[in-house]
């Protein structure tokens, strides 16, 4: 597998470990993931891990996610005993051995996803350890600060993009496996911008994605990216 394509443990290593956990962050650390995704919401003043708005899915709490307290929260079972984690904890997890992608999930995520990536550059981390993308691309443009990567979310590959991806100062273009082809990923690379694909799981649909020239892959099973033998 050339250096170049990047595998992104989705919620950690989902496949595996339950989704957005350490847990599952941890296991796709040992899977050779070059970055590790996850979703965050502000809640009672503390960034939280969690993909869904509702706790059903994922956890063994009920209803929505907002106007929970962080204690209740807390108190939850997000799968094999391991908690709903913070932003913090998964940062502290990764410890600078993969790059972490935040996913702004809820309003009002963008300040605080903000501040607590500038406070772990000041301790001695790098910009390039972080990249923040969002489907709402006006939460996202919230992102003051100039050197922080951002990665435009699309639910497929857009026909146009550039002037919004020109607006927003962003790193990459993050699209469905799908919709995504050779065509449109030559185009977003004219412009300077990387691709990253979500979510390939199957070998066959990795091996396409990697012939095509996107950048890397969002996946469940970190191993079936970063295989010990190459395509």
């Amino acid at each position: 597998m050339a250096p170049d394509f990047l595998c992104i443990g989705h919620r950690g290593a989902r496949g595996h470990e339950p989704e957005n956990t350490v847990r599952s962050v941890r296991r796709a650390l040992e899977l050779g993931a070059h970055g590790i995704e996850v979703d965050v919401y502000f809640v009672d003043g503390e960034l939280i891990v969690i993909h869904d708005d509702t706790l059903e899915r994922t956890t063994n709490g009920r209803g929505p996610v907002a106007g929970k307290s962080f204690a209740f929260l807390r108190s939850l079972d997000a799968g094999h005993g391991e908690k709903i984690p913070t932003l913090r904890e998964i940062f502290d997890a990764v410890d600078r051995r993969a790059f972490i992608n935040i996913e702004l999930k809820g309003p009002g995520t963008a300040a605080p996803v903000q501040s607590i990536i500038e406070e772990y550059i000041r301790a001695g981390w790098s910009c390039e350890d972080f990249l923040v993308s969002s489907f709402d691309h006006g939460e996202l443009a919230r992102i003051a600060h100039p050197k922080i990567r951002l990665g435009l979310l699309f639910p497929r590959a857009p026909l146009r993009f550039v002037r919004l991806a020109q607006k927003l100062r962003a790193y990459s273009i993050h699209t469905a496996a799908r919709s995504t082809r050779r065509p449109f990923v030559a185009r977003a690379h004219r412009h300077g911008l990387k691709v990253f694909v979500y979510t390939a799981n199957s070998p066959r649909s990795i091996k396409r994605l990697h012939a095509i020239g996107v950048d890397g892959v969002f996946t469940d099973y970190p191993e079936r990216v970063v295989p010990s033998v190459s395509f």
